[in-house]
């Protein structure tokens, strides 16, 4: 078996992202928009979900912001946002944005195991599909984030369904078949030409994250598995109408640290 620790994980998925972050975009740029808050391929937005509550004047951290439309959106909103991502080439393409939209975000490039923040210094933190999926020590990346948020400060992730280890990445009918054990927790990795990983995901069961959050200190408030809309007919990857209407794709972590 390919190793895939915190180091390998690091620097195979910093090396993706810079690389694949053009052809990211094309595919996927019209739907996430530049200064618009997705939090999931169902579609889930925060304008409608609120997930985040109050931001107005809060000051906010954003985990693995891509290219920051998320951070952007807040920001339009009087939040007080800091982005950052471990991929250069994705912060590249938010300092594009930045300058299509006028609303810029201080972006810092970062580890999420290694937050280069003093503790205590945001009100809330989020992230939307960034960071937590990539890295080997997802407890260490918890710990993190709790550090920098002050008490009572409000943390909200959204990852894949853990369910959807068990099929493979296919939105057709192919994917609706179970190919593996839930319980399997051998991370996903690509390698490229010379056997060096190149790309790598990290599974945690729904307890598994339970029992992560709650060691970093964190209350667990609610747990949101968006339902597939009615007639939305979008795609992405593995997400698809067929796959939605029947299983979850996504989960939606919503903590907070006691006050």
């Amino acid at each position: 078996m390919i190793g895939a620790d915190q180091a390998r994980s690091r620097a195979a998925n910093r090396r993706w992202w810079d690389a694949d972050a053009d052809d990211y975009h094309a595919e996927h740029g019209a739907f996430l928009g530049d200064a618009d808050f997705v939090w999931c391929p169902e579609n889930l937005r925060e304008a409608d979900a609120r997930l985040l509550g109050e931001v107005e004047g809060r000051r906010v951290l954003e985990v693995g912001c891509g290219s920051a439309p998320c951070a952007r959106w807040l920001r339009a909103r009087g939040a007080d946002v800091v982005a950052f991502d471990l991929s250069a080439g994705m912060l590249r393409h938010a300092r594009d944005a930045a300058d299509r939209t006028g609303v810029a975000v201080p972006l810092v490039q970062a580890d999420v195991c290694e937050l280069p923040f003093t503790d205590a210094a945001f009100d809330l933190a989020f992230s939307a599909f960034g960071a937590i999926p990539f890295v080997a020590d997802s407890a260490g990346a918890l710990r993190e984030v709790a550090r920098v948020l002050r008490p009572g400060g409000r943390w909200v992730f959204s990852v894949t369904h853990p369910m959807r280890w068990m099929f493979p990445d296919d939105p057709g009918p192919r994917g609706l078949t179970v190919i593996q054990s839930y319980f399997d927790r051998s991370p996903y990795v690509e390698v490229d030409q010379d056997g060096v990983p190149a790309y790598v995901e990290h599974h945690r069961t729904l307890g598994d994250r339970v029992r992560e959050l709650r060691a970093a200190g964190f209350v667990l408030d609610d747990v949101v598995e968006p339902e597939w809309p009615e007639g939305f007919e979008g795609r992405w990857g593995q997400w698809s109408p067929e796959r939605g209407e029947i299983f979850p794709g996504t989960a939606i972590f919503c903590c907070h640290l006691p006050g």
